[in-house]
Parts: C-alpha cells; structure tokens; sequence
C-alpha cells in the first residue's frame, strides 16, 4: 500500500467549505479562485481514492467516505494548528476569564482549555459555567474576557453572531416519552428566566396546545434526570446531551425555533492571549455547530 501524506492546505480548503456550506465562500474567504479550489478537491479525492462530495440539487453534500474524511482532516488540522501556535506561541502570559453555557461545560470546554494550555502554558484560564444572564453582566461589568452565550434581548458592544443551533424536544433515550392527548404536555426546564422554556411555551401556546411545567432545576444535570427519569419533556438543542436523553418529535407537538449562538468579548482591543483563545474556541465550535448565516 502507497504511503499518503495529505496537503493540509487542501484539507484546509476542504473543511473551510463543509462548514460554510460553500465552497465559492470558501475560496474567498482562503484567497483562492474557484478552480483551484476545485483542484484542490479534485487532488483530494485522488489521494482518498473516492469521491469525498455528490451533487445534491443545486448544491454538494458529503458522501459516507467524505464524511470520514472530514473528521480526520479535522484533527489534522487542529494539531497543526496547536503545533505551530505551541513553537511560536509559547511567550504568550498572563490570563483569559473565560465563560460558557453549561451545555458546552463537557462538549467544548475541555477540548479547548487543553489545547489551549498545551499551547500556552504560560497563561492562566478562568473558567465559569454559567446562566446566559450572567455571563452577559459579567461581561458587560469586564469580569470576563469571553462569554459564549445564547441570543438574547440582551447585547454587549463587541459580539458576533457565530452559530446556530436547532432547538429540540428532549426525551428519555430508552423510550418514547407519551403522554394524553388534550392533557397539558408536562414540560421539564431550568428555573425562570430560561429562554428556552420560553420559546417551548410560546410555540405551544401558538399551536394552541395546554402545557403545564412538571420540573423545573437549576442546572441542567437536574434536567437531564427528570427527563430520563419520565417525568416531562425537555427542550434544548441537541449539543451536550449525556447518554441518558435523546432529541424527539413527539407526535402533534411544534417545532421548535433556531437558538443563535454568539460570542461576545469584553474589549476590542483584546489581549494577544484573549484573541488567541478565541481562535481556539471559533475552530472547537465549528465542529459541533453550524455557522451563523450571512
């Protein structure tokens, strides 16, 4: 068997146009023409041996061997990227207060707070888990440098629009959850103000359907018992989910709204280290959300 060594250049153009759903966004966004990125595609697919893209309509979605390519040209490309940053990095000090929603606390933080440190041990990271509400006072009162938040009514001057994420029913993963017809759908959310159970319950009220709040917890460790537990349904989006919970669609229940997902800073002339844990975070997010739309 032939020895490959795959082009990261070419692995970076592949990734770049995947998440922008776009590979003519992607050669702008690279400076590159559209037909060398084509040929950067095409040199890909030889390399692979397959075809890593099929045209669907009017677009290109991956193929079953594209998508096992996507995720290693992933990793690829992240340890390129900690390499470089970790030889020409390495003078950066001081520290960054970092903050997150609890729903990436095990999906995000420790992908990025490891690469992070490998990188630059020099820095100290201070991370907070916490409501959307506070991450957004934090910021706004400069006791964060970064906050990833939920979209919201509130804004902060320097923030970005980076992701979105489909909300969802939440449902116990061994079972279907049932409930009555016409008997109030028994709903299972974070104490008030929650966002999301108020989207769930304007939804509801929209369809014209009675719901009635049969749990409700401080964190969402709570929520996910109750919910694998029975007692109610859920509704998130479908990033951080133990084991223990799957996404549903209950029959006759609506559709739930788009959360948007932004990234505010508390600065905008941040510190070489804020910026560059901010890169970090921008490439984890990439891989477990969809981008914002332009």
């Amino acid at each position: 068997m032939r020895r490959v060594h795959f082009d990261l250049d070419v692995l970076r153009t592949f990734v770049e146009g995947v998440e922008l759903n776009s590979f003519a966004k992607a050669a702008d966004r690279l400076g590159r023409s559209t037909s060398a990125v084509s040929a950067q595609l095409k040199k890909l697919e030889d390399q692979v041996g397959a075809p890593v893209l099929r045209r669907l309509g009017r677009g290109m979605v991956l193929t079953e061997t594209g998508e096992t390519m996507l995720a290693y040209a992933r990793r690829l490309l992240d340890l390129n990227d900690e390499a470089a940053s970790a030889m020409h990095g390495t003078e950066l000090e001081g520290w960054v207060r970092l903050g997150l929603q609890e729903d990436f606390g095990e999906s995000l933080l420790t992908e990025v707070l490891g690469r992070f440190a490998r990188a630059h041990p020099k820095v100290r990271i201070e991370a907070r888990i916490a409501r959307n509400r506070e991450l957004l006072e934090r910021i706004d009162a400069g006791k964060l440098d970064l906050a990833l938040a939920w979209d919201s009514n509130y804004s902060t001057p320097y923030q970005q629009r980076l992701a979105e994420l489909p909300m969802c029913w939440i449902e116990p993963a061994n079972q279907p959850f049932e409930f009555q017809s016409g008997d109030p759908v028994p709903l299972v959310s974070l104490d008030a103000p929650c966002l999301m159970r108020t989207a769930a319950t304007t939804a509801l009220d929209r369809a014209g359907i009675p719901w009635r709040v049969a749990f409700t917890s401080a964190s969402l460790a709570g929520i996910w018992a109750a919910v694998a537990a029975g007692l109610g349904l859920g509704m998130r989006t479908s990033v951080g989910l133990p084991a223990s919970v799957r996404p549903a669609a209950p029959g006759g229940l609506p559709e739930l709204p788009v959360l948007g997902l932004h990234l505010h800073r508390a600065r905008a002339d941040a510190a070489p280290a804020v910026t560059r844990l901010d890169e970090i975070l921008r490439q984890a997010l990439g891989q477990v959300a969809a981008p914002a739309k332009t």
